[in-house]
């Protein structure tokens, strides 16, 4: 059959109810152009919203005519009569002028050409290059302790002194101003001064050798983290877009592996060492960490291997971990040190960061409990794995919340019970949600798209004495077998 009109769909990666409804569509033959808002900028998400006033995916269009999401496509796909009639919309007729049109490639994000992280080396930049070659940085021993990868504040300023023809007072300046610029740090005392005697430096890079980025050389000026993070955003999509499966559970890590895109995404995490994370915004921390938590999961299941046991997955969380802006971040910092604002995670006896931790700068002034629907941990019962921009992550966020709860993985309401049954990660994080059962309920009402499951909830909420349960949490790797 010929088409002359057109159906679209608007979706994004690692949607299940996108996948449905392009299933249905594919089962009966149906051609449709699908446009992935992951792919293109913030403004196409927006005109979409605008058009159907809907937060969620997928949305629909028969030309001009707008369907909704998967639950209405159904609905007509039930009702032969009419879903014949809407066939022949496009069968017969071109989009008119006011139907949606799919938006130019050209201003497709996920285009390799268009992410660029070479720079030229400063003097600064060329410094630390010709001082990685001077055989100044070595390991050394101090007492009991060796110390790996360091050098000596002394026969810096002598090799600068020599090499630059400066006096020492120079180049005691020059080495206060590599660790100002985040090159490196002083491995103990409090003075952050660089000094001119037998005190030891070590580069950011070489600084720990649990971290997937350590040994990087980061040669470019600090860049802001909304920056690097869409840089980063971007080359990680490109990663998604062929590897992930279409309802964003599952993933080829095998194929992640032998890629030019992870050797890429590999190559760019350097950046990050010298990142300045500090002077971002909320909304730029949010998206930069969430996908960042997502990246480092999926680098270290290929370079490391899933974890398979309770105490594996226990030391997975607690050393899996990149330097950003100069400090470590594992899994555990980032989610609950940065993204949760210093709050207790699962078996911690303690607050990730400490009152003095510099790292406690970073951290979001209050916890933002969307990001549990966010974070991917590498099982099979974790959300599906999505990418987020700093513009729209509160509504991504949202998004990505509303699709978690109206699959069955993360909620389920039994009318015969009046039980309301939710994934294992409100009863890991119940305190993010509210503090008794109704305040739970009424939090997973308010983030449910609308539907069946959502009238049963509230239903139940409105009798009162809500039974709360958790479902099963599928451990198991998430690989693609």
């Amino acid at each position: 059959m010929v088409y002359n009109g057109r159906v679209l769909v608007y979706s994004i990666v690692g949607c299940p109810h996108c996948k449905n409804a392009k299933a249905s569509l594919t089962e009966r033959g149906i051609p449709y152009t699908d446009v992935s808002l992951d792919m293109y900028p913030e403004s196409v998400r927006e005109d979409v919203m605008k058009r159907t006033g809907k937060t969620t995916v997928p949305q629909i269009f028969f030309n001009a005519i707008y369907i909704g999401g998967n639950e209405e496509l159904q609905k007509f796909i039930a009702d032969k009569k009419r879903f014949q009639e809407l066939l022949q919309e496009v069968v017969n007729n071109e989009p008119p002028a006011d139907a949606p049109q799919p938006p130019d490639e050209a201003t497709m994000l996920s285009s390799s050409a268009e992410i660029d992280l070479t720079c030229e080396r400063d003097e600064y930049a060329q410094l630390v290059y010709e001082l990685r070659l001077s055989g100044l940085i070595t390991d050394r021993r101090k007492g009991l302790h060796t110390y790996k990868h360091t050098f000596v504040g002394k026969e810096f300023v002598d090799w600068v002194v020599k090499t630059k023809g400066v006096d020492r007072a120079k180049a005691v300046e020059m080495g206060q101003t590599l660790l100002e610029q985040k090159f490196g740090h002083k491995i103990k005392g409090k003075s952050e001064h660089f000094q001119d005697d037998e005190n030891l430096y070590r580069l950011i890079e070489n600084d720990e050798s649990m971290a997937l980025n350590s040994g990087l050389p980061s040669d470019c000026p600090p860049r802001p983290a909304g920056e690097i993070g869409e840089i980063l955003r971007r080359l990680i999509l490109n990663i998604f877009n062929e590897f992930l499966s279409e309802d964003g559970k599952s993933v080829d890590y095998k194929g992640i592996e032998a890629s030019d895109g992870f050797k890429s995404y590999v190559k760019a995490t350097s950046e990050l060492i010298r990142v300045d994370i500090e002077s971002a915004s909320r909304e730029e921390k949010l998206a930069f960490f969430t996908n960042i938590y997502n990246a480092l999961v999926i680098h270290a299941n290929v370079v490391k291997g899933p974890p398979v046991s309770l105490w594996q997955r226990y030391k997975f969380f607690n050393t899996v971990s990149y330097i950003i802006g100069s400090h470590l971040y594992s899994l555990q910092d980032i989610e609950n040190g940065v993204l949760r604002s210093n709050r207790k995670g699962v078996g911690m006896f303690f607050r990730p960061f400490g009152k003095d931790d510099p790292r406690l700068k970073v951290a979001l002034k209050n916890p933002e409990p969307l990001i549990h629907f966010a974070l991917v941990c590498g099982a099979k019962s974790c959300p599906p794995i999505k990418t987020y921009t700093t513009d729209g992550v509160d509504g991504q966020l949202s998004l990505a919340a509303n699709a978690f709860l109206e699959s069955d993985d993360g909620c389920q309401v039994d009318v015969n019970h009046k039980e309301l049954k939710l994934s294992r990660i409100f009863c890991w994080y119940r305190e993010d949600f509210g503090k008794n059962n109704e305040e739970i309920a009424s939090w997973v009402l308010n983030h449910l798209p609308e539907g069946k499951k959502k009238q049963q909830l509230a239903d139940l909420i409105e009798g009162k004495n809500v039974k709360i349960g958790f479902l099963k949490y599928d451990w198991s790797a998430n690989s693609k077998k």
